[in-house]
Parts: C-alpha cells; sequence; structure tokens
C-alpha cells in the first residue's frame, strides 16, 4: 500500500496539500499553480483528495460553484474531509466497544464460588 494515503489521512487537507495535489496535474511546482481554479483542475483536487484520504466527496452543485480559487477549495474540501474521517473514527471506536470483551472479576462470580487459579481446599 501506497505510504501517502496513510500519512495524508492522519494529517489536515491545509492549502500546502491542495498545491501538491494540483501541482501533479500538470507536472509543474506548486508555486506554478495558479490561485483560480478550472474545472478539470478542480475535478483533479477532489479525485486527488479521495484517494489520498480515502474518503468519497460529495459536493452538491451550489458548493462546487462555490469553488474558486485554492482557498475556497481548501475550506469546503477540508470540512468534508475532516467530518468524514472524525466520522469514520467514531464509528470505529464504537465498533472497538461492541467487540471489545468485557472483563470478568470477583463481581462477576457467584459468590462461594473459588477463583480459577485458586488452589481447592
Amino acid at each position: 500500500m501506497d505510504a501517502r494515503p496513510q500519512q495524508a489521512r492522519s494529517a489536515a487537507f491545509d492549502r500546502a496539500g491542495a498545491l501538491a495535489m494540483l501541482a501533479r496535474y500538470g507536472d509543474r511546482s506548486p508555486e506554478q499553480v495558479d490561485e483560480h481554479l478550472g474545472s478539470l483542475e478542480l475535478t483533479w483536487l477532489i479525485a486527488e483528495a479521495e484517494q489520498a484520504y480515502q474518503v468519497q466527496l460529495d459536493l452538491d452543485d451550489e458548493r462546487l460553484d462555490a469553488i474558486r480559487t485554492v482557498d475556497d477549495a481548501v475550506a469546503a474540501l477540508g470540512a468534508q474531509i475532516s467530518a468524514q474521517i472524525s466520522a469514520q473514527l467514531a464509528a470505529q471506536t464504537a465498533a472497538a466497544r461492541v467487540d471489545a470483551p468485557t472483563a470478568t472479576g470477583p463481581a462477576d462470580r457467584p459468590s462461594g464460588l473459588p477463583d480459577a487459579g485458586a488452589a481447592a481446599p
């Protein structure tokens, strides 16, 4: 598995990351990325972010139309990525709690029975 998605997943989606993703479109440096995004660049950025963060972004037409700059994309995509990762982590935590074995201690044993590890009298 590519190490980049795991690293990206643990980091916030930020301007530097967005510029790096956009730079791969057209094989250019991040400094060469224009602030204003065209529709193909935005499509590329969404696909790259989905792959890097292992999420499925679902932006309605209104939100997509509002993304005109790199900063707009960072705000819109970053919010969705953060929300989805938080929801996934919460679901994993809840599943781990359900799957975790319960501890058996003295309160769980009927009174009068010896510990399993104790020698019989």
